[in-house]
């Protein structure tokens, strides 16, 4: 009977801390979504320096309250997950462990440079802002579109990686260390900067055939920048038709409804919910 009731009691857990679909769910989400904001507020006042010298009790006890609150909540999780150790080595339980590690390991490093690391943890509490991504649906369709498209991306990098290192290689040679070019990893700096349009004028070439160079460097940035972005958004759009068709009618079982839909387009019927998912 015990069992049973601590398996009761896990399933209403994820049912509210998991899904959406109920006002206990709608309510939690809503909780935590303010919490985010005010913690990571807190971060952000706590970099300015009359701020935190004026308010250091105020500042330390937020801290911890917040990292309390999000502990708490990392635990519920843990416990009411259907694989715990898929939860926790999943994105977003990296993102909540990441979320409340800092302040615990500030309590227990102690060197010469103490301040200093644990302002340097106190930053990587912003990372709590990532948490938001979980309540945003179109979040998870665009890391979907980015996992489904991680090997073109990655081979389209290696491509520009490799020009980098022959526009460098060439710069170097041309323009040498006297115009700025000090070595081949210094000039491929330089082309990725080109490349890229960035731009920031530090090193420039002085040589005519070094602007030659450029030119096609500079010519080559612009031909090959959108690519990523047509990789992406071609898995965008498939990923977004996959996520309509999920959605049917029980009446005419007609498919690609909307996500906020609430009835079929076609037939006018009820459109069923779907249940939570969740993210072990």
């Amino acid at each position: 009977m015990e069992s049973q009731v601590k398996e009761t009691t896990r399933q209403y857990l994820f049912r509210v801390i998991f899904g959406t679909d109920t006002p206990a769910g709608k309510r939690f989400d809503l909780f935590l979504i303010y919490s985010i904001f005010l913690s990571v507020g807190v971060v952000m006042l706590e970099s300015i320096e009359h701020i935190a010298s004026r308010f250091p009790a105020a500042m330390y006890g937020l801290e911890w309250f917040f990292t309390i609150l999000f502990t708490i909540e990392y635990g519920l999780r843990v416990y009411c997950a259907p694989n715990r150790l898929r939860y926790i080595t999943s994105f977003y339980g990296i993102i909540d462990l990441l979320a409340i590690l800092p302040s615990y390991l500030s309590l227990f490093i102690g060197n010469i440079n103490y301040l200093i690391v644990i302002r340097l943890l106190r930053v990587l509490r912003i990372f709590r802002v990532l948490k938001l991504m979980r309540y945003l649906e179109e979040a998870n369709i665009l890391m979907r579109a980015i996992g489904a498209s991680h090997r073109k991306i990655l081979v389209f990098f290696a491509t520009v990686l490799v020009l980098a290192t022959v526009f460098g290689a060439l710069m170097f040679v041309v323009e040498g260390p006297q115009n700025g070019f000090t070595s081949i990893p210094t000039s491929i700096y330089w082309t990725i900067v080109t490349i890229t349009t960035v731009g920031y004028g530090d090193i420039t070439p002085h040589t005519t055939l070094g602007k030659i160079i450029a030119s096609f460097a500079m010519l080559t940035g612009y031909s090959i920048i959108a690519v990523p972005t047509g990789i992406l958004t071609a898995e965008l759009n498939q990923e977004l038709m996959r996520d309509r068709r999920q959605i049917s009618c029980q009446g005419c079982h007609a498919v690609g409804h909307e996500r906020d839909a609430k009835h079929c387009k076609f037939c006018g019927e009820t459109l069923a919910k779907k249940k939570p998912v969740a993210e072990a």
